[in-house]
């Protein structure tokens, strides 16, 4: 089993992305940590680097965009919230295309701590019109979608994460890949697992375990949280008839927020949300921690368990 950070295959798409002469990368000093760092080496004069200073990186990207460029701007997911009102009123509401990567999100991030843990990023981004919301959960599929975003042209935020997880996909498969549309990685009619970023490998093994167990799952990588993908969600509704939500982010307002406000209005059916029950997280191992918030393998085989009950 290949282990890879989606925070590489960020860093691995600006460098494919450089022959296209609008790509700019804009840094607030963390650009060894996001990866950014790679383009940086071999484009120095397509750099900009602000040091800490993430509110004017986020207007400088506004005023490329405005200028004919394509803007990734990148820092830790954390500081992204630092400067949420220039993202806000200087690119959300005027809808400039600026690509936004927040890296180190999460419990998963671990030793950092809860104050540098962003627990609420997805649901913070989720919230602003005109935003494209991604988190990826692997290396490839991390490459694959922020080439995409080069024309994508609307502004975009996505999460990365630090810590090696399962590369899921071949290059191959990433390839096929689309903002907006869920990848059915796994078909079963039982139940829908539907998970993103470090937490659709875990899926993977819950569900594994679950057919051991008679129980067929679905489980999709849903990398794409805004827009999200309802017509899939809708016909695994009919298919599945329940749901389970795997993120690793507050149960609020991400993923499993997003799922509920769409079966609620459209295809009302049994759900368990496994993410941060409300609170904050705490220094330690990434594994560690999922364990000890009740977001591991074991939580979402036990959650399919229960909402198969609940039909």
């Amino acid at each position: 089993m290949t282990l890879a950070a989606s925070r590489d295959g960020y860093g691995s798409a600006l460098v494919k992305l450089a022959s296209d002469p609008e790509v700019i990368v804009v840094e607030a000093d963390l650009g060894k940590s996001t990866k950014s760092q790679n383009f940086r080496k071999l484009y120095p004069e397509r750099t900009i680097s602000l040091g800490i200073a993430e509110q004017n990186m986020m207007l400088v990207s506004a005023g490329l965009a405005t200028s004919g460029y394509k803007p990734f701007a990148s820092t830790f997911a954390i500081f992204t919230e630092r400067a949420f009102e220039q993202v806000r009123n200087g690119i959300a509401r005027p809808n400039i295309p600026v690509h936004i990567c927040g890296s180190h999100g999460g419990i998963h991030t671990g030793t950092d701590g809860s104050s540098a843990q962003s627990i609420e990023d997805l649901a913070i981004y989720r919230s602003l019109p005109n935003m494209v919301v991604l988190h990826p959960s692997d290396f490839n599929s991390t490459e694959q979608l922020t080439i995409q975003l080069a024309n994508t042209n609307s502004p975009s935020y996505t999460r990365t994460a630090r810590n090696k997880t399962p590369v899921i996909y071949d290059e191959k498969a990433a390839s096929k890949l689309q903002i907006g549309k869920g990848e059915m990685l796994t078909e079963g009619g039982d139940v829908a697992i539907i998970a993103c970023g470090v937490m659709v490998s875990k899926a993977l093994e819950a569900a594994e375990s679950l057919s051991s167990n008679g129980i067929n799952a679905t489980v999709v990588d849903m990398h794409t949280i805004k827009p999200l993908d309802g017509k899939l969600i809708s016909s695994l509704a009919e298919q599945c008839g329940c749901f389970v939500t795997a993120e690793d982010h507050s149960i609020i307002g991400g993923l499993g927020g997003a799922v509920a406000e769409h079966l609620g209005e459209n295809c009302p059916s049994p759900l368990e949300r496994i993410g941060v029950a409300d609170h904050f997280g705490q220094s330690g191992d990434g594994d560690e921690l999922l364990e000890e918030f009740s977001m591991g393998i074991s939580h979402i085989i036990a959650a399919a368990q229960r909402v198969i009950q609940r039909k």
